[in-house]
């Protein structure tokens, strides 16, 4: 096994030491598998997209998908609680705020602090938890776009709501679902009066302009607030592991390299759907109310082993799945690569960074390190 693959597993396994096992072996038993407790697990690439496109028999609103477990907390005027028309409408008047130049612009503002303070340090030979960097500038970011104060609110509760999550659970518990609105209701103080100012510049703003109602606006905000770090807390180390566990220094990572660990790591390893009428996923019998588990991980997995001077064809039907596909495609997803080329962009001076230590994080719902130590060797540490 290859040093990449050994600490990917470990990643995996430290997150969730019997899901991760559970989920390939049932995937050994073919691509589509109905498991107790679970539902019909889907570990094959096509039929994966065959899900995530067809909103009409797959929904993300019924029981056991995604607005299931976030609608009690975040209300279900938001779009992870909304399907067909009233998503595609309220989802292309929020497009404004995600375009690629949109979001470019923002993680130009609110990052060069940090990664000038992170190359400085680099510089100084000095060691830099990245970990702990990419947390605090992704939630720099969030804090930007939801209206809250710079440095104004501490995202630990939200991480820690999000990490309770568990594969099997359908709903969240009594007690999950006090906290989470606890923490919703800390952390969206600012947003709500944001959204009085009438500020279309953040997202509480661009809600009211649209006409959603104070409630509905927090809510939507909520879902950036407890989700919006977690998914690059996870992939940006993990990517520069990668390169470093390959023998690549930041310089060498490319489009292309970010491309294919996005495909390797998969960071949102699952992705759920419900059945809204009885049908067949491949050659498997599906009900109506059945929860579909879109095993991300293992479709992407299929295309083989981390090779980032893979010929780009040869995974074209993935076409970005590990950010979904059809309706309810990421919309953050250009927010997501802004963030990742930033960072990678703060790093690329220092061609010959060692990591001198890492940590697997533990019970937490997307896997991720706890820790990713680097320090830079040779000239640019010592020239920069």
């Amino acid at each position: 096994m290859e040093e990449w693959e050994r600490w990917e597993r470990r990643v995996q396994t430290a997150a969730h030491p019997v899901a991760y096992r559970l989920v390939r072996a049932v995937a050994a038993r073919g691509p589509v598998v109905r498991v107790p407790r679970v539902g019909v697990v889907v570990s094959d690439p096509r039929l994966a997209r065959e899900v995530l496109t067809d909103a009409e028999r797959y929904t993300k609103t019924g029981p056991g998908a995604a607005a299931a477990l976030w609608g009690p907390v975040l209300g279900s005027r938001v779009l992870i609680g909304l399907d067909g028309a009233e998503h595609a409408a309220l989802r292309r008047r929020l497009g404004g705020l995600f375009t690629p130049g949109a979001v470019a612009g923002v993680c130009e503002r609110v990052l060069r602090a940090p990664l000038d303070r992170l190359g400085r340090k680099l510089a100084a030979g000095e060691r830099v938890d990245l970990v702990r960097v990419v947390r605090d500038g992704a939630a720099e970011v969030i804090r930007e776009l939801a209206g809250l104060p710079a440095g104004g609110a501490d995202f630990t509760d939200a991480a820690a709501v999000v990490a309770s999550l568990r594969l099997w659970r359908t709903t969240l518990s009594g007690r999950q679902t006090k906290r989470a609105r606890a923490v919703l209701a800390r952390l969206s103080e600012a947003a709500v009066a944001a959204w009085r100012a009438g500020d279309e510049s953040t997202v509480p703003g661009r809600l009211r302009a649209l006409g959603l109602d104070e409630a509905e606006a927090r809510g939507a905000v909520g879902l950036f607030l407890l989700t919006g770090t977690e998914t690059l807390v996870s992939f940006v180390p993990r990517s520069v592991a990668l390169a470093h566990d390959t023998g690549r220094g930041p310089d060498a990572i490319t489009d292309a390299l970010v491309e294919e660990a996005l495909r390797v790591t998969s960071p949102t390893p699952v992705m759920l759907r419900s059945a809204a009428r009885p049908g067949r996923i491949g050659g498997a019998r599906v009900e109506a109310g059945e929860r579909v588990v879109i095993a991300t991980l293992l479709c992407t997995g299929a295309y083989g082993p981390f090779s980032p001077d893979r010929d780009p064809v040869e995974t074209t039907d993935l076409r970005r799945l590990w950010f979904g596909a059809g309706p309810h495609f990421c919309l953050g997803m250009p927010l997501a690569m802004a963030e990742t080329r930033a960072v990678v962009d703060g790093l690329r001076g220092f061609p010959h960074l060692t990591i001198t230590d890492r940590r697997p994080a533990r019970g937490v719902l997307i896997p991720a390190y706890a820790r990713l130590t680097l320090q830079a060797t040779g000239r640019a540490a010592a020239g920069a």
